[in-house]
């Protein structure tokens, strides 16, 4: 993939609309989570992006984008406490979300 033309708030609205549906869903307090993080307008355009998008797009637009942001380690960690946060926002952390916030982890420690 050549380049994603995100700043770094859609990346994240990005990312965290893809961790929120690990459970195939997305509710109202993992939106309120991604909302507090980016503005309205950026979560509602990037949403658009991301209904658009199978898996597959959205995993290679994400490592594209995180590449081009030059995330570090710290940047990481603070992308896994955000996902973290959206994960326990509707008081449960299922072996879907499990699952993805291991993934994610590895997928962003290998760049």
């Amino acid at each position: 993939m050549k380049t994603i033309d995100w700043t770094r708030d859609e990346l994240v609205a990005y990312i965290l609309l893809f961790a929120a549906h690990a459970d195939f869903k997305e509710n109202n307090r993992e939106r309120d989570v991604i909302i507090s993080k980016v503005d309205l307008n950026t979560f509602q355009e990037i949403h658009n992006e991301f209904d658009n998008d199978n898996d597959y797009q959205g995993i290679q637009k994400i490592i594209t984008s995180l590449r081009q942001h030059n995330y570090d380690k710290d940047d990481v960690e603070i992308l896994l406490a955000d996902i973290k946060t959206l994960f326990f926002s509707d008081g449960e952390f299922d072996i879907n979300e499990r699952n993805m916030l291991k993934s994610l982890g590895r997928l962003f420690k290998s760049l």
